[in-house]
């Protein structure tokens, strides 16, 4: 948490700057594969999130079918079944939602940059669908997950993110991220 302090003092606080202009295409197309493994970015962070992961035959161990998500948003246990009926269920989430970064800083990055930032493993996380829904583009000073024991990491990942990708923070949500870091131990 040291290092999440730290990192924290180095990203500007200023104000939220407009959307105009904000697309998702704006970070590249969804779940590229920006490390040339083979797999895409959804399927990649399925597979490091879940356990017991099963995968589809004939995809060379890319296509994740089903597995176990111990959801750090809720605290809970979730069965991820792929299919169209089911796979909303577990769902990827940005820590710092593309819509927020491009509010703080992002739409001044180059679109490789943007692409990037979009299929950071440190800016992604399996989560619960429902819960990252509710969740949508807020930040720290408007949402926090609901699973109290996992927000010292939570914001110490948006932290690292903020300061990796050059982004800045509001006044509030900077307050917001201070005011939990410095509970944790």
């Amino acid at each position: 948490m040291a290092t999440a302090l730290a990192q924290l003092d180095t990203i500007p606080v200023k104000g939220r700057a407009p959307k105009t202009g904000y697309t998702r295409e704006e970070f590249g197309p969804a779940w590229a594969d920006v490390d040339r493994n083979g797999c895409d970015t959804r399927n990649d962070i399925l597979a490091r999130d879940l356990e017991g992961e099963t995968f589809k035959p004939g995809t060379k161990d890319c296509v994740v079918a089903t597995g176990t998500l111990a959801d750090k948003y809720t605290g809970t246990t979730i069965s991820f079944v792929r299919g169209n009926a089911t796979s909303s269920a577990v769902q990827i989430d940005h820590l710092v939602a593309l819509s927020d970064a491009w509010q703080k800083g992002a739409q001044q990055l180059s679109a490789d940059q943007r692409k990037e930032l979009a299929n950071d493993p440190l800016n992604l996380m399996a989560a619960d669908g429902p819960t990252n829904g509710a969740k949508g583009d807020k930040d720290a000073a408007t949402w926090l997950p609901p699973n109290k024991a996992f927000r010292c990491e939570y914001v110490a990942r948006q932290t690292a993110v903020k300061a990796k990708y050059q982004l800045w923070a509001t006044p509030a949500e900077h307050d917001a991220i201070a005011g939990i870091l410095a509970g944790c131990a």
